[in-house]
């Protein structure tokens, strides 16, 4: 085998003869050169790896990081669910509060006797059924729960105002029925004396009468005929023992020659509540009720309102 070899300069080249030997320890070299340059280059390779991967104490370093991480969004979440369920508790608390006063004003009903009280039980819930759905059932969401708890306020404020509404015509209805004056001081009794001249008990004169005498048991009861306020209470020449109660709008009914007065000035007093009991106080021949009805200052013969129809 020959090799040429050029130089540089002048063109000139040289021959090198080689033979066999020397051609297989040139291979050989030329081999093992680049088997070391693979070796430095893998073993640099691995250390830079190597130096590369961390160590236990930094990976769990960086697990305990993430957990962090991963612990504070939970936190976070739960604080967030936490504010949901405390806003509508309170908004549930509301809703139960107002429940009650509706119930309250559903009572107030039935007493009143406007709703009959077989038909309707505020003490009890709402009578619901129906047969179970096939589908399979889902649970609420928060969303859906909120929007639902709106409806709901939204429905009952709609029925607070109906229901205020109907509180306060009945409760003006029942004013002017408890104002009505109408009806008998007494539960029992006659009529003795009417309302105009009469002859007088006692001189047998003509004398003018300004009520009715009401003839009954002694110690019976005498009632009132209209709600409204005491405004006398005790004797006075010539009625004995006298209640005196003021209805509004100028009309005033007095009970006179009673035995014994069941009330004091400044009481309200309802329609049919005892006043006082019969007796013979006062300018009386026995045991009866004298019954005036004055309107603005006047007298009004009362069996116009004994008789009159109710309401």
């Amino acid at each position: 085998m020959n090799i040429i070899l050029v130089g540089r300069s002048h063109g000139k080249s040289r021959t090198l003869a080689l033979n066999g030997s020397t051609a297989v320890a040139l291979a050989f070299a030329a081999a093992a050169l680049i088997g070391a340059a693979s070796w430095v280059g893998y073993s640099v390779a691995v250390a830079q790896a190597e130096a590369r991967e961390p160590s236990d104490s930094e990976l769990v370093a960086h697990w305990q990081n993430k957990l962090g991480e991963q612990k504070g969004e939970l936190d976070a979440l739960q604080q967030n669910v936490q504010d949901q369920m405390d806003a509508l508790t309170l908004r549930l608390g509301e809703i139960q509060g107002r429940l009650l006063r509706l119930d309250a004003l559903g009572q107030r009903f039935l007493e009143s006797g406007l709703v009959a009280s077989d038909e309707f039980d505020f003490n009890q819930p709402a009578a619901v059924g129906g047969p179970e759905d096939s589908h399979p059932a889902d649970s609420f969401s928060a969303p859906e729960l909120t929007r639902m708890i709106d409806e709901l306020e939204h429905k009952m404020l709609d029925r607070e105002q109906q229901l205020r509404l109907l509180d306060q015509v009945s409760s003006r209805q029942k004013l002017e029925d408890e104002l009505y004056l109408e009806g008998r001081p007494i539960t029992w009794g006659w009529l003795s004396s009417p309302y105009g001249y009469r002859s007088d008990p006692f001189t047998g004169k003509r004398t003018w009468h300004a009520g009715v005498d009401l003839a009954g048991k002694d110690g019976s009861d005498i009632i009132s005929v209209a709600g409204g306020v005491v405004t006398y209470a005790s004797a006075r020449n010539g009625y004995g023992n006298l209640v005196e109660v003021d209805h509004g709008d100028g009309l005033v009914t007095r009970y006179a020659h009673s035995k014994t007065i069941k009330v004091k000035v400044g009481d309200v007093v309802q329609k049919g509540q005892v006043l006082a009991l019969m007796g013979s106080t006062g300018r009386s021949t026995g045991p009866h009720v004298h019954f005036e009805v004055i309107r603005n200052g006047k007298t009004e013969n009362p069996e116009t309102y004994i008789k009159r129809a109710r309401r």
